[in-house]
């Protein structure tokens, strides 16, 4: 998935967001600081939140089950790896990739995971922190490698 990709999703299911919430359009959008009638036009495919509506979107509704059902989970995990080529996180907790992810690879203490909605990767340690993303296996292998050579995290 790239940004492009992603603003897409967000954008086709945002009257679905606005439905699960209860919300009315004038509502959605006061909330996410646009017009009703920019509202409208997204809702009906003729116009689009773009990067940092998308964004916005994710932010305010991350509990959406909506949401986390287009982007595979959680949004924390995604948007950091689509705004930075690569993403070093502060070792957040996670759930461990119960729902969304599927193991590809244990080392050590840590194991590489692949998002089955949006097929980036991410490396846990052993009490499931997230330690990086990246849509790049290549830089995903090369972390894993030094983390597993330099006995954790620098």
């Amino acid at each position: 998935m790239d940004r492009k990709e992603f603003i897409e999703k967000i954008d086709s299911k945002l009257k679905l967001i606005r439905n699960e919430k209860g919300f009315t359009q004038d509502k959605m959008a006061e909330i996410i600081g646009i017009s009703k009638k920019t509202l409208v036009q997204i809702e009906k495919g003729r116009s689009s939140l773009g990067w940092t509506g998308a964004v916005a979107v994710c932010s305010i509704f991350k509990d959406s089950q909506v949401l986390q059902m287009i982007i595979g989970g959680d949004s924390e995990d995604i948007i950091p790896s689509l705004a930075f080529k690569s993403y070093e996180a502060n070792y957040d907790n996670t759930m461990g990739g119960k729902i969304w992810w599927k193991v590809i690879k244990t080392q050590d203490d840590y194991k590489v995971q692949q998002n089955i909605i949006t097929n980036h990767f991410r490396i846990l340690d052993r009490k499931n922190r997230r330690i990086c993303s990246s849509f790049e296996i290549e830089y995903i292998e090369k972390r894993l490698d030094e983390l597993c050579a330099n006995g954790g995290p620098q």
